[in-house]
């Protein structure tokens, strides 16, 4: 499959463009389907589960569920619903969201798209994405209502980013040789239910000074909340929204 021009599989940055820019790409890429699918299967690598979560949530079984968020893609794609997207767009959560409501909405929609399979070329579901969304599903669900739904879809939303923004720096510190060092300092990054070993602990087992830990930390900690605002950046249409999506996302993981 193409990649598709100035995103993640096109260019070295992957945060030039916004999720609106790649719905509006695959939009005017009729000519060539391969770019749209290219386009749509790099937000489905991303918001697999949270949709997945979402569809689980309505009361659709396990592997229904996964046909279903599969074909959504599919859906965006034949339907061409990116067409309809406002000028104003907003949350990219919110459309994806108002999007999927309205695929599982119509009921002959979903039975020709679970007659399909869900085998969608351009992202070929494997066993560890599978388990890994119905794990979060099961974590998080909480009831078949409306209000719960939206709530499921919510947490694993932010979850997402926040996984994609621990994936990208944990690729950087990979390239610089640093990943062992990293895979023992993650665990400053993220919630824990766990004490946080201290740093004359890990000092004894790294054989590296508290101080050098310290700043290591400092660092990866600075270069996360980077990372996790261009993740950010990339589900709003202005630089303006960003800080209230983050403010959002902090109170979400908060379980407020």
């Amino acid at each position: 499959m193409k990649p598709l021009p100035g995103t993640i599989h096109g260019q070295s940055d992957p945060f030039a463009q916004t999720h609106w820019s790649v719905i509006l790409a695959a939009g005017r890429s009729e000519a060539d389907p391969e770019v749209a699918g290219a386009a749509l299967a790099q937000l489905c690598q991303t918001y697999w589960a949270p949709l997945y979560s979402f569809v689980r949530s309505r009361g659709h079984a396990m592997h229904d569920a996964q046909d279903l968020t599969q074909s959504f893609f599919a859906y965006l794609i034949e339907h061409k619903i990116y067409a309809l997207v406002d000028q104003q767009k907003g949350r990219f959560r919110s459309f994806l969201l108002a999007s999927i409501k309205n695929f599982l909405g119509h009921a002959y929609d979903r039975e020709q798209t679970l007659k399909r399979g869900g085998s969608l070329d351009f992202l070929p579901l494997d066993d560890a994405r599978a388990k890994a969304a119905e794990s979060l599903f099961q974590t998080h669900f909480v009831s078949a209502e409306p209000a719960g739904e939206d709530r499921v879809f919510e947490r694993t939303w932010a979850e997402a980013l926040v996984r994609v923004g621990l994936e990208r720096l944990a690729a950087e510190q990979k390239a610089e040789g640093k990943h062992k060092l990293f895979e023992e300092l993650r665990i400053f990054l993220t919630s824990s239910p766990n004490p946080l070993p201290t740093y004359d602990d890990l000092a004894v087992r790294l054989s590296l000074p508290p101080s050098t830990l310290r700043s290591h930390v400092t660092r990866l900690r600075a270069r996360y909340r980077e990372l996790l605002r261009a993740e950010v950046r990339r589900t709003v249409d202005a630089d303006a929204e960003v800080d209230g999506e983050l403010h959002w996302l902090f109170r979400v993981l908060a379980g407020e």
